[in-house]
């Protein structure tokens, strides 16, 4: 008969540590928001389009937030260099979470920073743009082959313009 007494008793203290195991599983996990490919590849196509009608042939990546390439394409007469250099721009905008451009003033010779170009991958000149929406860091964009870091931001930002209403929703 105690047995039978105590089992509402164990039963109303397993069901309180629901709560709590449950909060504990809060605390030991994160959702995060991910580009999908289709988003991917529709960037680089834009991108790539951008510099096209600027005269200028480029490789493109789109990296996801870990900095893992989801998307890239190369026009047929980019140099062979540029699908990598392309994927470094991007990875070392999402990296550091900060457009190439930007990572490259602040790390010149003499610069404190100067140090992070010796890190391998790092490409820390134009042409790496952060790809954000809704507060989120969605991943980054890489563009490679014109003639300036700053014509390759100019089309890699023509990329991100075309997902990013997607992105805000």
């Amino acid at each position: 008969m105690q047995t039978h007494a105590l089992t509402p008793l164990l039963l109303s203290a397993a069901l309180s540590a629901l709560p709590m195991a449950a909060s504990a599983a809060d605390d030991a996990t994160f959702s995060v928001r991910m580009l999908t490919p289709e988003a991917a590849q529709k960037a680089v196509n834009a991108a790539l389009a951008a510099c096209r009608k600027a005269g200028f042939q480029v490789a493109v990546a789109v990296v996801d937030r870990s900095g893992v390439t989801q998307a890239m394409i190369r026009d047929r007469f980019a140099g062979p260099h540029t699908p990598g250099v392309a994927a470094d721009k991007a990875w070392t905008a999402v990296s550091f979470r900060t457009d190439t451009t930007e990572l490259g003033k602040a790390t010149q010779p003499g610069q404190p920073s100067s140090g992070l170009r010796s890190i391998p991958r790092v490409a820390a000149f134009g042409g790496g743009v952060m790809i954000q929406g809704g507060g989120n860091l969605m991943g980054a964009i890489g563009v490679s082959g014109a003639p300036t870091g700053e014509a390759d931001d100019v089309c890699a930002k023509a990329g991100i313009a075309a997902i990013q209403a997607d992105l805000e929703m």
